[in-house]
């Protein structure tokens, strides 16, 4: 009995993971931050191969995906994501500059769509009502 309470501790201590993929080096860090701040376990990717690379090492519980990046697409990404069906239920929130893309996001699987500049406060709400 005390191996089972001590298993259920430990499952309920253990952190969520999110992963981010942004290129630009400021947001990368902010979001970063935020998520850290919210007690989240975080692995912040710049491009899309190094995200790949964690993707194969862990699955995340969350990913939040940049549309435009140097060496591929955050819609292809997630398209890919949802696509494989052991990654398929991992929730992705698409960020984009541009308020086209909000409908964009939906055609590849997106739970969620975040305008940058962003609010942080709605940013880390978001992310609270996938992972909660």
């Amino acid at each position: 009995m005390p191996f089972v309470v001590l298993s259920i501790k430990k499952i309920l201590l253990m952190k969520k993971w999110i992963y981010i993929l942004e290129d630009n080096d400021d947001i990368r860090e902010i979001l970063a931050y935020l998520l850290t701040e919210e007690k989240y376990q975080v692995k912040a990717c710049q491009n899309v191969t190094e995200f790949w690379l964690q993707m194969k090492k862990h699955l995340p519980d969350m990913v939040v995906l940049d549309v435009m990046l140097p060496d591929g697409n955050g819609l292809e990404v997630c398209t890919k994501i949802k696509a494989e069906k052991k990654t398929l239920t991992i929730p992705v929130m698409m960020m984009s500059a541009s308020y086209r893309m909000m409908n964009i996001t939906k055609e590849c699987g997106a739970e969620e769509f975040i305008s940058k500049p962003f609010d942080i406060n709605n940013f880390v709400t978001k992310v609270r009502r996938h992972l909660h």
